[in-house]
């Protein structure tokens, strides 16, 4: 049996912990940003049953046209699980504001865990330092982490490159140009509202499926992008 991770004291009610023998199948979905007609093509394509789970890397809400519709198909449907994105926290936080948001909307946003786990997979919406243990991280690492340089952001190196550490991170934020694939890390941030894809992982196979949006929601410079590739391991 695969220990849960071990988190921050102050994060350890926030990780929900999932016993995978329950379900028949597991899929991981990249961030949605209010893309609604892309969600639904998505799940048309997955068609899960209700002994398959779907867990989502956050960032459900934002930039696109119809954020409630996306958290109302993923509140109402029981094996939907997601964990809180940097753009959830921003409306935790009163940093935005959505107004076709409910207060009961916004009372479930802040419920979301940060982490969701089974076996020896976590999701987490930014990532993790392989630098030091999990246990060490605070919220704004997991949901914001990218760059191993100090305030990097966009400079490499990025954490899933190098890490070639367990459990393995499903994750997004990090637009990508195509889905990222590792034994450690597995990005799913193909910039839906950007204009790329829809990105979905099936767990059994290690099928990535995709959708494209109905249209193009909100521009981002090609520098912002990232052309994934698995780097040597770094001392940084």
């Amino acid at each position: 049996m695969v220990a849960s991770p071990t988190f921050h004291p102050d994060l350890d009610a926030s990780h929900q912990r999932i016993n995978s023998d329950e379900w028949e199948e597991i899929y991981v979905v990249g961030d949605i940003h209010g893309c609604r007609p892309a969600l639904e093509r998505l799940l048309n394509r997955l068609d899960p049953t209700t002994d398959e789970l779907v867990v989502f890397v956050g960032d459900l809400v934002r930039k696109g046209p119809d954020s409630a519709g996306v958290i109302d198909i993923v509140r109402q449907t029981p094996n939907f699980r997601t964990v809180r994105g940097n753009n959830e926290q921003k409306l935790i936080d009163g940093r935005k504001s959505i107004p076709s948001l409910t207060d009961d909307d916004l009372s479930w946003i802040a419920s979301l865990p940060a982490a969701i786990s089974w076996d020896d997979s976590l999701v987490v919406h930014g990532g993790v330092d392989h630098r030091k243990p999990i246990a060490e991280h605070e919220l704004t690492e997991l949901l914001n982490m990218r760059s191993l340089v100090p305030d990097g952001s966009y400079d490499r190196p990025y954490w899933f490159e190098t890490r070639r550490d367990r459990p393995r991170i499903f994750f997004g934020h990090t637009v990508l140009s195509e889905p990222f694939e590792t034994p450690n890390a597995v990005g799913l941030d193909t910039g839906c509202v950007y204009g790329g894809q829809l990105t979905a992982y099936q767990c059994s196979t290690g099928d990535f499926i995709t959708v494209e949006p109905e249209t193009t929601h909100e521009d981002r410079s090609a520098d912002s992008i990232v052309d994934p590739e698995r780097a040597p391991p770094t001392s940084v």
